[in-house]
């Protein structure tokens, strides 16, 4: 089950409130703890807090405060896209986002409210957000101002935009629909969105589409001089009290709001009056203009009153203000109990409420953005912090992501090389690494220097090494490093960043050698695509594997994929699919996805299948419409290096995707290689994998 939802609109007062209580409603009546998060907030006045918040937080009494309720004001946003940090931007919302996770059992998002400069924006940004939150979306959109049609597209564009992006859409709502346009608009929305997304129309509730006297003070910076109890009256009504009072009375309808200068003593008594009467609609308040107020004859009379509406004085004009008053956008807020209640009440006479709960019980996240796999990697590694060496001191890219690790404190650092060397390499380099928090080690000045030599003479003294060859290889720093993750001095060696493969993983392959059962060390990328993360394997070390050899670089990467939350779903690949190929290459992968099969078969597992069959499902279910892995595949595995390396290569280059690796499976302790073109976030990654590597020896 997904435990949280996005709510979005396609634009401005669209009616969001009443979706975002209806469903917190529903949510506490089937769950114990629910959160509220609305990363995106409207810009602050100095004290204040945002009517969203405090209206869910006050209504709902949920245990979270305000400032953990959102992450950034609108020109916070804006000024950070300005500065291209759109990572930072979603890295900040996850982190609050997966905060507030590990304390509610389920968590309702609200996206931005479309309002000010920034709106043509917003909609990628909410796109954005929901797909690296990796919960399931709910679409609004009102039929003010569009014909049927109009709002039908508009609907369609949207979960068009937003399932193409990855997210899920569980439901369209079309709000504010005139009552006599219902069946009409659902007929149009059945015909443009997919069977999946349940569909229903809100009629328009005009109680929830006026404003209340005390959003008329805000917005008009009003002074209250009566009836201060009755603020959350709703103007139903305004006109404006210019005419004798015999004739306004004439005018008067239900919640009408009375506008009219603070000299008009006749119409200010009338009004009340009328208000009292049996014989006149009800009035909501009276505002009077030019900054007036009555003389204090007529305000003692006022006092005198049994029952007063609000009346509220105001510096401008009454033209000026007739005009901002009708400009007003409703809201919902905390203190008005009625048009909340409302508000509830409209949501749950108008949505099929158990249908969207079964959705979202139903629910399944397929994949994980770059930007949260990133995430749980950095906060799992956390968990139980370890130590990693790396024997390229005195490389740029090193100590910039050395820096990095130490700042965040995610594992312990040791960095090989000649103490005065590196530091002196940092000076000139700016980079402001605290050395009390990193080890720095020369190995020929080590203490254990001689220790290791030894170890390494013992180990490989059956294969013709004599003590003074051991001595000259522990002055490498592979070797030097790979020795410290074998005596348990360091949990895990990262190199390759100015060495080749075959340099950084010999030393490995020599002494700390595979685990009980292995017998191919293999390797593994994780393909940090726009929308998932997908394994393929192996890309980096095994020419032309044979098919035991395939299968257990399949078996091995499943075991990996596992490790890091990837739901393993195994294709081999080949140039052909299912039973149709012939020829020796695809007999082997044939052979590899049998043995796969005898000795897991506990793995989803296909193959001998085709790169887009086992990507795309209209593919994949028409070459092999039994498999559980066509069209959604998350391991790949390829049947040579040769492949393999172009072809990672080939995605990494053409979609911008991040690659991290290559990761070395099979091996007894963990050592992994860097590619020489290697930057600093991928140095990065593969130190917190390595960390997390560790941590299950």
């Amino acid at each position: 089950m997904s435990k949280g939802i996005y709510i979005t609109t396609t634009g401005p007062n669209s009616g969001k409130s009443i979706v975002s209580l209806g469903l917190m409603q529903m949510l506490l009546g089937k769950t114990a703890k629910v959160g509220y998060f609305r990363p995106i907030i409207d810009n602050l006045k100095e004290g204040k807090m945002d009517n969203h918040i405090r209206t869910m937080i006050s209504h709902f009494e949920l245990l979270i405060a305000p400032t953990d309720a959102y992450v950034f004001t609108r020109s916070q946003l804006i000024d950070l896209l300005n500065k291209g940090k759109e990572g930072e931007i979603i890295s900040k919302i996850i982190d609050k986002y997966k905060t507030l996770e590990e304390q509610f059992d389920f968590i309702l998002v609200e996206g931005s409210d479309f309002s000010g400069e920034s709106s043509i924006i917003e909609w990628d940004i909410n796109v954005l957000i929901a797909k690296n939150l990796g919960i399931p979306a709910i679409i609004l959109a009102t039929e003010t101002g569009k014909t049927i049609d109009e709002l039908a597209g508009n609907l369609q564009m949207a979960t068009d935009s937003f399932k193409g992006n990855g997210v899920s859409v569980l439901m369209a709502i079309a709000n504010k629909v005139l009552p006599e346009n219902q069946e009409a608009v659902k007929l149009a929305l059945q015909e443009k969105l997919p069977n999946s997304v349940l569909i229903e129309v809100i009629p328009r509730n005009t109680s929830l589409s006026q404003p209340s006297v005390k959003e008329i003070v805000d917005e008009l910076n009003g002074k209250v001089l009566f009836g201060e109890q009755y603020l959350n009256n709703q103007a139903g009504f305004f006109s404006v009290g210019a005419m004798q009072l015999r004739n306004y009375l004439n005018h008067l309808k239900e919640s009408s709001l009375v506008i009219t200068p603070g000299d008009r003593a006749d119409i200010i008594l009338g009004a009340l009056q009328a208000n009292l009467s049996a014989n006149y609609p009800a009035i909501s308040g009276i505002v009077l203009t030019g900054g007036l107020i009555p003389e204090e004859s007529i305000l003692k009379l006022i006092e005198g009153l049994s029952d007063v509406v609000p009346i509220i004085s105001v510096n401008e004009g009454t033209f000026s203000i007739t005009n901002r008053i009708g400009d007003i956008r409703p809201k919902v807020y905390a203190e008005n109990s009625e048009k909340i209640r409302t508000s509830i009440r409209v949501f749950e006479q108008n949505v099929d409420i158990e249908s969207l709960a079964n959705s979202l019980i139903t629910f399944e996240q397929n994949g994980i953005t770059p930007r949260m796999f990133q995430y749980n990697l950095v906060k799992r590694a956390k968990t139980q912090k370890k130590h990693i060496v790396l024997p390229e001191g005195y490389d740029e890219r090193i100590l910039n992501a050395a820096k990095q690790l130490l700042d965040l404190d995610v594992v312990e650092i040791t960095l090989l090389g000649q103490p005065a060397k590196i530091a002196s390499r940092l000076t000139s380099l700016d980079i402001q690494m605290d050395l009390s928090k990193v080890n720095i080690i020369n190995p020929v000045d080590a203490p254990k220097f001689e220790a290791y030599a030894d170890t390494l003479y013992e180990l490989r003294k059956h294969k013709g090494l004599n003590q003074d060859i051991a001595r000259d290889l522990m002055e490498d720093v592979s070797y030097f490093g790979t020795m410290m993750v074998y005596m348990g001095d360091a949990d895990g060696m990262v190199s390759g960043a100015a060495h080749t493969t075959q340099h950084t993983i010999k030393p490995a392959l020599q002494f700390v050698k595979t685990k009980p059962g292995v017998s191919v060390v293999s390797s593994v990328f994780f393909m940090c695509l726009p929308n998932r993360v997908t394994v393929y394997g192996d890309c980096a070390i095994n020419p032309n594997p044979s098919a035991e050899e395939l299968a257990e670089i399949a078996i091995s990467s499943a075991e990996t994929s596992i490790a890091f939350g990837i739901d393993p779903k195994i294709a081999m690949l080949s140039y052909s699919s299912g039973a149709s190929g012939v020829g020796a290459d695809v007999d082997v992968v044939r052979k590899a996805t049998e043995i796969v099969k005898s000795k897991r078969p506990d793995l989803k597992v296909e193959g001998p299948i085709q790169y887009d069959a086992a990507v795309d499902m209209e593919i994949g279910k028409s070459k092999l419409p039994n498999s559980e892995v066509a069209g959604q595949a998350s391991i790949f595995i390829f049947p040579d290096l040769n492949t393999g390396n172009n072809t990672y290569k080939a995605v990494q280059r053409e979609t911008g995707a991040l690659a991290i690796g290559p990761i070395l499976q099979g091996l007894n302790k963990p050592v992994n290689d860097l590619s020489r073109g290697c930057t600093v976030n991928d140095i990065f990654n593969t130190v917190i994998i390595t960390a997390i590597q560790a941590q299950g020896q």
